[in-house]
């Protein structure tokens, strides 16, 4: 998973002066990985109409709806999803290297922003982008095709 590879990508890396440094740079990947996420808050109301506790965010209506039953308020609750303020800033500003935005590195913009060309994205249509066509695919994740040498080692491998 995209979101795992970035912390492992993090904590393999050797340059780090010490654990904290280290730490910190986890914690910074982690937030803006949750800042890119669609959350859910749970808005309350008191049985007698009057507004209750708002409560939030969380990462799903199943969590949202399982916090509500363990906690019993009473009175009335209603799932609201939110749309996160770090994908509102990548659909303007660029996310590049994020999952479903487009990986040219002059652009990361949403796909929403690329006209349609038939069955695909083509040209970011925000003003301030020069992308020629929508990349949909990370290019470093991209596996190797396998040569016939290391088709028949894999071959090898599953009849042991």
């Amino acid at each position: 998973m995209h979101e795992v590879q970035k912390v492992v990508d993090i904590l393999e890396d050797p340059t780090f002066e010490g654990p904290e440094h280290l730490a910190k740079a986890v914690i910074k990947e982690v937030a803006e990985i949750i800042q890119m996420r669609d959350l859910v808050v749970l808005v309350h109301t008191w049985a007698d109409g009057t507004k209750g506790l708002n409560m939030g965010p969380f990462g799903s209506e199943a969590e949202a709806a399982a916090f509500a039953k363990k906690m019993s308020f009473g009175g009335t609750g209603r799932l609201v999803p939110i749309t996160s303020s770090g994908v509102l800033l990548a659909a303007h500003d660029g996310k590049t290297s994020w999952p479903g935005y487009c990986y040219d590195p002059a652009c990361g913009h949403a796909p929403w922003t690329h006209a349609l060309e038939g069955a695909s994205r083509g040209v970011c249509r925000l003003s301030v982008c020069k992308c020629s066509g929508f990349v949909k695919d990370d290019p470093a994740m991209k596996k190797a095709k396998k040569t016939a040498a290391r088709k028949s080692a894999a071959k090898g491998v599953n009849e042991l």
